[in-house]
């Protein structure tokens, strides 16, 4: 029972973090995805969707064979640090959106917005159609794809935790494209904030759990440490929202 619990307690964390942070990701990416099916049509945006994803693919391909053979203390350290760095920087904008000093991510603002860039750059061109919208798809998804890749090596490559940090973004990537299918819509009312918020804290509490592997700390209680750190940056920014609100009221009166 304690060794089941163990491991749950393990890769409960990876899953949960892989999840969220993906899906924050896939929302971004298929609000411009169907920005080109509602301008050019499915095929355009299959198409581009399909390159970019194998593109996903063969870079995952590609960075398997390294990542097993770098030392594990190494790669803890290295990934510890970029998920920090990634992760404080997450919280920090949720942190300043919650407290309204930069304004909240609207998709249905940003679907605007794509609409008017694309059909600007199709009356521009005078290439096809079809081929500029594909281009636009590809491009979303690779680069909202490249950041997935890189959070689930990150959460989960440092423990083994690569199986339970992809299920996580798999299942992330079913939930947004079944609720985007069903909706047909740019998926405004998911609570993005929130969930970039949560994410910043997650990331922020496995940065600094690998960063201390990587250099040799044993922390008490093991991996049940990561969610004291969660606890310590989810104060952290709620603190910080207050304090941005407060100064932001002041600024105003």
């Amino acid at each position: 029972m304690n060794v089941a619990m163990l491991e749950w307690s393990t890769a409960a964390p990876a899953i949960g973090a892989a999840f969220f942070a993906s899906a924050v990701e896939v929302v971004e990416a298929f609000t411009i995805v169907l920005v080109v099916a509602t301008l050019r049509g499915w095929r355009p945006a299959v198409l581009g969707t399909a390159a970019a994803l194998a593109a996903l693919a063969a870079t995952i391909l590609g960075l398997g064979p390294l990542i097993e053979r770098a030392p594990l203390h190494i790669l803890q350290l290295v990934i510890g640090v970029l998920l920090l760095l990634f992760g404080v920087g997450w919280l920090r904008k949720a942190s300043l959106r919650a407290g309204g000093v930069i304004p909240l991510h609207d998709e249905d603002a940003i679907f605007a917005r794509e609409t008017a860039e694309l059909s600007a750059e199709v009356r521009r061109r005078k290439t096809s159609h079809d081929w500029i919208a594909g281009i636009v798809a590809f491009k979303a998804v690779l680069l909202e794809g490249l950041e997935v890749v890189f959070i689930v090596i990150a959460v989960g490559a440092g423990r083994g935790l690569l199986w339970p940090a992809s299920l996580g973004a798999l299942g992330a990537c079913v939930v947004v494209l079944i609720i985007g299918a069903v909706a047909h819509r740019p998926l405004s009312r998911v609570p993005e904030n929130t969930l970039k918020f949560g994410v910043g804290v997650m990331l922020s509490a496995f940065g600094v759990f690998w960063t201390g592997e990587g250099l040799g700390v044993d922390w008490p209680g093991n991996d049940l440490a990561l969610f004291v750190f969660a606890a310590l940056f989810l104060g952290a920014g709620l603190l910080a929202a207050r304090i941005a609100r407060n100064t932001a009221s002041e600024a105003t009166s």
